[in-house]
């Protein structure tokens, strides 16, 4: 009898040593974003995730009482990692879509962003309307709001698309393609970097987009949690100090374009 009790006592005790892990697992709240989109969501020098998507994911994972771990995963990626529950949250500069809208659930935004161009500088371009030409060749970056609209708009031009940023602007330095379309801060950046081979034009050519963070399809608890830290994070001026940290001679430059900024309402 003692022996069968020592057997079920250890059962027991497995079982809830197992549990505990278990809710421990579940805890922790793992966030998916591409690690290749600085100053957003990039790596440090040491490999750690870093940026202002990583600080967001931090502080959301605060206010939830959850700790906060990182799944590095490519963009197209992204909606199916949150399909099959690989990760609990994406939060990685995302486009809140009609199409996306229909696959998963989308917070209010946090964000607003416009498309801009980078061309090379030989290419002659000024404007979107010079794209509107069977001789032109585009570059997008696959599966962004930038590929939707060259292929949806653009027809005429000939759209390549690569799975990575730098790939576009490569072939933009190089002349292989006349422009690359993408968000008005990296196309910014990106010109900044490459001033001898490209230009920037930065007036935006359609609506702005909204960013927004998106969770699994029917997980109305983690959306309203998630919106209730947005509007928190929002009042109290959470988005100041991460532009301040990462992005205040960005905000300088839009100001004196008189464009709006990326966390403005």
């Amino acid at each position: 009898m003692k022996k069968i009790s020592c057997i079920v006592f250890s059962f027991l005790f497995v079982f809830v040593l197992l549990a505990g892990c278990g809710q421990k697992e579940s805890n922790t709240l793992v966030v998916g974003m591409e690690l290749a989109y600085p100053p957003f969501e990039t790596k440090d020098d040491a490999g750690n995730p870093t940026g202002v998507s990583v600080d967001l994911a931090y502080a959301l994972g605060e206010y939830l009482g959850r700790e906060v771990h990182i799944e590095n995963v490519n963009w197209d990626g992204l909606i199916p990692s949150l399909q099959t529950g690989k990760v609990d949250i994406v939060i990685s500069s995302m486009t809140a879509t009609e199409d996306r809208a229909k696959v998963v659930d989308f917070s209010i935004p946090y964000a607003h962003s416009y498309l801009a161009l980078l061309v090379n500088k030989e290419s002659g371009i000024q404007s979107i309307e010079d794209l509107y030409d069977n001789d032109r060749v585009i570059a997008v970056k696959k599966g962004t709001t930038g590929y939707i609209f060259a292929t949806t708009f653009l027809t005429d031009a000939k759209v390549h698309s690569f799975t990575s940023e730098n790939a576009c602007v490569t072939e933009v330095m190089q002349g292989k393609a006349d422009a690359f379309i993408y968000d008005q801060l990296t196309i910014y950046r990106q010109n900044q970097s490459h001033l001898d081979t490209t230009e920037a034009i930065l007036i935006p050519f359609q609506e702005g987009e909204n960013w927004a963070m998106a969770v699994k399809s029917g997980n109305s608890d983690l959306l309203q949690q998630v919106n209730q830290f947005i509007e928190i994070f929002i009042n109290d001026g959470g988005f100041e100090v991460i532009t301040e940290k990462y992005l205040q001679k960005e905000k300088e430059i839009f100001d004196s374009l008189g464009f709006p900024w990326f966390f403005s309402e």
